[in-house]
């Protein structure tokens, strides 16, 4: 089958946090402190707003001043609309897949992601092709890798994320209405790296392909 169209990926970004188990093992410590007490219990979502959108081969602007992390990531594409879906039925609402780069800066607290910190313009990045769903036989079976400058700087693999794809629909269904276009980001690994203007940087996901961004430093505004 070919690609699906871009336009079919046009709803809302829902990106969720903490959702490889490396990672949520990394913070366990902080969650039995104050003001939490625990782990969080339910999917720990925000929403990367329209103006974080971004493309393949586009630039990613790094603020003055501020640390830059990309952020790789697999993408669901909603092809069906999801209201209380069963986690076994879970994947025919979906359309296809797509690779995502989830740029942020670091992050002072997993329970309340800031908006500045998420929402920066073309903080997120959307692969060039979005994959139709039967041609990817499992979604918890995909490597993820970031290069930067050609060089390994992260890899995992959807295996070890801590709610599958069918789970994140379902759980997330429960209380509010998946639309056709929506996007679910399904989380970046552990082992978040920073990178300078002039970095080339690469997601490179099983059975998706590519996608390619080039950092730049952020210009003062003009007159």
């Amino acid at each position: 089958m070919p690609p699906i169209p871009h336009a079919r990926a046009n709803g809302t970004l829902f990106g969720i946090a903490l959702n490889y188990k490396g990672l949520l093992e990394q913070n366990l410590e902080d969650f039995e402190n104050p003001p939490y007490r625990q782990p969080p219990k339910k999917p720990v979502l925000f929403i990367k707003t329209p103006n974080t959108r971004n493309a393949h081969r586009a630039v990613v602007v790094q603020p003055t001043g501020e640390r830059l992390q990309p952020g790789p990531a697999l993408g669901v594409v909603i092809g069906k609309r999801a209201s209380r879906v069963t986690e076994t039925a879970a994947l025919q609402h979906v359309a296809g897949y797509v690779i995502v780069n989830e740029f942020s800066l670091p992050e002072d607290s997993y329970y309340r992601p800031a908006v500045k910190a998420k929402c920066r313009d073309g903080f997120c990045a959307l692969g060039e092709d979005i994959v139709p769903a039967d041609e990817i036989a499992n979604p918890q079976n995909l490597t993820i890798k970031l290069y930067v400058n050609g060089e390994i700087a992260q890899e995992n693999t959807t295996a070890n994320q801590v709610r599958s794809v069918a789970r994140l629909i379902a759980e997330l269904s429960e209380f509010m209405t998946l639309d056709e276009g929506d996007v679910l980001i399904t989380g970046t690994p552990e082992g978040r790296v920073d990178v300078q203007p002039g970095d080339v940087v690469e997601v490179e996901i099983t059975g998706l392909g590519r996608l390619s961004n080039t950092v730049v430093a952020e210009q003062g505004e003009s007159a």
